[in-house]
């Protein structure tokens, strides 16, 4: 089982910056599928980006302005969003599942069997 905690959600105006942090209470190097997902009030959730062992995939929303990473010894990965704008408002979360990511399905939350408590976006 692994834990996870968001962090690093705020408010920021239309073009700015924030990076979001997932911090693991295990090592989730090539051991975990790591994502984030996001869910705006009155949508569903819906996949952001995830890795597994360097490679990551993106939702068309995030291409070009998301970046996911993962720092190994701090067992945490990160969404780097810039470019940001009114339609990413949402609550952010973290989600991890064993073994490698699904790549042919890559969104399905049912992949996922481990989620943080999320952390709020608000761009204005």
């Amino acid at each position: 089982h692994v834990q996870l905690v968001e962090s690093g959600g705020g408010s920021v105006q239309a073009g700015g910056s924030l990076r979001l942090s997932c911090a693991a209470s295990a090592s989730t190097s090539s051991k975990y599928c790591m994502a984030w997902f996001r869910q705006a009030p009155g949508k569903e959730r819906e996949g952001v980006a995830l890795i597994y062992a360097g490679y990551t995939r993106y939702a068309y929303s995030a291409k070009g302005r998301f970046t996911i990473s993962q720092d190994n010894v701090k067992n945490t990965v990160y969404l780097q969003m810039n470019s940001l704008r009114p339609e990413d408002t949402a609550m952010y979360y973290c989600a991890a599942n064993a073994g490698t990511c699904i790549w042919w399905d890559p969104w399905s939350r049912a992949n996922f069997g481990y989620w943080g408590q999320g952390t709020q976006v608000t761009v204005s």
